[in-house]
């Protein structure tokens, strides 16, 4: 009794799962038929069905039909059952005339409720127009044996051949064209197709080919006959000069499965036949691409986009401080030659220090050609307050379906920057004389100045005032000898200090290694921000002072060149470029600990290998 019941929940269960997975109810049929051959037509649902009502097939013979199958399984994986049913419905039909026709959709039972399948569209072609020619060559009674080669050259090239399919023979330059090359056969067993593959150069062609997946055969009719046919190769051809351009043959090798001549030796022999596989080369004929040269009167910015495309301009902000970083995007999207597409540039105005520029490219090559976006960032740092116009940013290129040049454009910004926590002076500022003495400086200047004592010696007796009457002149000698002196100190400090050149050159290591502690006592605290602002202003300061030049005129590329000429080595620089480069780029994306205390050490060397450098 436990049996029973145990049976009967299992079926339960196993019918209820069925019951309540989704109705998938699908017809299927080739997508290609011939006249006056026979084809079948499936109707396939996944749970039990009855009362199937098949369209009326109008444009078809019915033949025979319908014939049902069903199958099922059930499967137990670590405790998870899995059950699928499956009920077929199979007609044979048969096309009356070519042409391309739809199936309607049919309909069906299932649980009382009618269920509609999916309709079927199929193109019908023509009868060959001429008989089919075999495949095999004549016997040759006096040989038991043919050789693979000639056996293979015995194949008709009526039978199996490769065709070069261009999209278009006129183009103009850096349009895009599709080559295929397809291969055509029929009557004959192709087994497989070898790596001997030669393809031509493509010379004057700029190409892109496209995946090739899985090699899968379908029908066309070509010349009056029915061929199984096959995509062997596709790319995408850009001509890169005007004239006529010749794109040189293409071989492929087949190995075919036909059949031996030889001498029945028994009755197995008569029965199966007997199948030997040659090889034989295909040959995909050349074409000649003609190309006209682009129209006059190209745009001043044109640099040789050809296609159809837009552009998307943004900014990430208009106000902002001095040593913040400001970005600009432009995303130009289309189809055409993408990968052509040359970079806008930007005239960024004095006072800004610009980086090369980062271009992303998401770009989907399809038969059509190359589509998608290419998407380019350009940042900036401002060094110097203000209101500053970024002019528009211009991409011309020429216009394939209106045959005729279009010229893109972003608006013009308009920025205002503010003077940042610890800049430098505006250059305003830099005629006016001034002192770059620190408070500390002066407190010790302030002890070294010594007043006179006016008051008149004390005596003791005549003895004592004798002795001190005899070196009464050192109290007036000693403070004027004094005091001398310091008018020497001061009016050297004082002239030094008029120089400011001098001054900032002195105190450069001074400074910066002021703002490394204030950047030590950052990281040790994690603190990213006050970490990068600190070695950022350490390093720019210190080059600013020993090269003496002003913090908004400074950048990278004055920088190497001042170095360079005062003979400090290729390495040295590169080690300045990457520091700066580095401080910069960190402030505005994500770091780790360990590229903190990298750059702590590699900006403390850099100053220290600089300290042995005369600059």
């Amino acid at each position: 009794m436990k049996k029973i019941l145990s049976i009967f929940c299992t079926l339960y269960l196993v019918t209820l799962s069925l019951w309540a997975d989704e109705v998938v109810f699908r017809a299927q049929a080739p997508a290609q038929v011939i006249v006056g051959r026979p084809f079948q037509l499936t109707y396939t649902v996944n749970q039990r069905s009855r009362d199937l009502r098949a369209p009326e097939f109008t444009d078809f013979d019915y033949l025979a039909g319908p014939y049902t199958s069903t199958s099922s399984s059930t499967s137990f994986v670590n405790g998870h059952r899995t059950s699928t049913f499956e009920q077929t419905y199979t007609y044979t039909l048969m096309a009356q005339k070519a042409g391309t026709f739809t199936i309607a959709p049919a309909t069906i039972k299932v649980d009382g409720e009618s269920v509609q399948s999916n309709g079927v569209r199929i193109t019908v072609l023509p009868e060959d127009e001429q008989p089919a020619q075999s495949s095999q060559s004549t016997p040759n009674t006096q040989s038991s044996q043919t050789s693979q080669s000639s056996q293979g050259s015995n194949v008709s090239s009526e039978n199996i051949f490769v065709r070069t399919i261009a999209s278009k023979t006129r183009v103009h330059e850096q349009e895009a064209l599709l080559v295929t090359y397809k291969l055509y056969f029929a009557n004959v067993d192709v087994a497989q197709l070898t790596n001997n593959t030669k393809l031509p150069e493509f010379t004057g062609f700029l190409k892109q080919d496209l995946e090739q997946g899985e090699i899968q055969t379908q029908l066309e009719h070509y010349n009056g006959r029915n061929y199984q046919t096959a995509v062997l190769y596709r790319t995408i051809l850009y001509p890169q000069h005007s004239g006529d351009i010749t794109i040189d043959p293409a071989k492929f090798e087949a190995v075919l499965r036909v059949q031996t001549q030889q001498r029945v030796r028994s009755i197995f022999d008569d029965f199966f036949g007997s199948y030997t596989n040659v090889t034989k080369m295909l040959t995909a004929p050349g074409v000649t691409i003609h190309v006209a040269a682009l129209p006059s009167g190209k745009p001043a910015g044109f640099s040789g986009g050809v296609g159809k495309f837009t552009m998307t301009p943004s900014i990430s902000q208009t106000e902002l401080q001095t040593n913040d970083a400001v970005t600009i995007k432009i995303d130009i999207s289309g189809a055409g030659n993408m990968k052509l597409i040359k970079t806008p540039a930007i005239d960024w105005p004095e006072g800004f220090e610009p980086y090369d520029p980062k271009v992303t490219n998401n770009f989907n090559t399809t038969t059509a050609g190359v589509s998608g976006t290419k998407s380019i960032e350009y940042l900036a740092i401002p060094r110097s307050p203000g209101d500053y116009t970024i002019p528009a940013v211009t991409f011309s290129y020429f216009d394939i379906e209106d045959k005729a040049y279009r010229t893109l454009s972003t608006p013009e910004y308009t920025i205002h920057v503010k003077r940042g926590a610890g800049s430098a002076e505006s250059p305003a500022n830099e005629g006016a004389v001034v002192s770059y003495t620190h408070k500390e400086d002066i407190k010790q200047l302030g002890t070294d100045i010594r007043y006179i004592d006016t008051k008149a010696p004390k005596t003791i007796n005549h003895q004592s005032s004798i002795i001190n009457y005899n070196h009464l002149w050192l109290y007036y000698a000693l403070p004027s000898l004094i005091a001398l002196i310091l008018l020497i100190v001061l009016r050297k400090q004082i002239k030094e200090n008029a120089d400011i050149t001098r001054v900032r050159y002195k105190r450069a290591n001074k400074v910066a290694q002021k703002r490394l502690k204030a950047a030590e006592k950052a990281l040790k605290a994690n603190d990213k921000n006050a970490f990068y602002a600190a070695i950022e202003q350490a390093a720019w300061t210190y080059l600013s002072d020993r090269l003496s030049i002003p913090t908004a005129d400074l950048n990278k590329e004055n920088i190497a060149a001042l170095l360079a000429q005062k003979g400090v080595s290729e390495a040295l620089i590169k080690d300045v470029k990457d520091v700066l480069s580095t401080a910069e780029f960190a402030r505005y994306a994500p770091s780790t600990d360990h590229a903190m205390d990298d750059l702590y050490k590699a900006t403390t060397n850099l100053i220290n290998n600089l300290e042995e450098e005369k600059l």
